[in-house]
């Protein structure tokens, strides 16, 4: 691992840092989320951004933020947030995705790797790549 940076409380040289630093029960959120989007989006990239990974092919399409990576100097959610970085143009007529204060990101967070509803996910996956195609 290398320095922290001001804004963050760990800087990792690769996702198999960033896995290997992760505690049990966010590794395990993790690994669901990140072969989800892998086996939906075949071809997808995989890429460090502010400590942690974001899916791109054109353009960004979503990350995966464990509460552990923190923004700032504390924690503001618990488990792992799947964030969809044009969520603001999404179909969520369930409000499945939350918004908060944010015009552009949406996303959804997960206390537990059963709460991810895998055909779900999936849609918001496959509507945010034909978005940027």
């Amino acid at each position: 691992m290398e320095r922290k940076n001001k804004m963050q409380n760990v800087s990792f040289r690769s996702v198999g840092e960033f896995l290997e630093y992760l505690p049990a029960e966010e590794r395990v959120i993790v690994d669901v989320l990140r072969k989800l989007i892998l086996d939906t989006l075949p071809g997808i990239e995989e890429r460090l951004s502010f400590n942690v990974p974001f899916y791109r092919m054109k353009k960004d399409i979503c990350f995966i933020w464990p509460a552990s990576i923190l923004w700032g100097k504390k924690k503001t959610y618990e488990g792992v947030r799947l964030g969809f970085s044009y969520g603001h143009v999404l179909q969520d007529e369930i409000g499945y995705l939350n918004k908060g204060n944010r015009k552009q990101v949406s996303w959804r967070d997960f206390g537990d790797a059963k709460e991810v509803d895998r055909d779900l996910i999936r849609m918001y996956l496959y509507e945010a790549i034909s978005i940027h195609s």
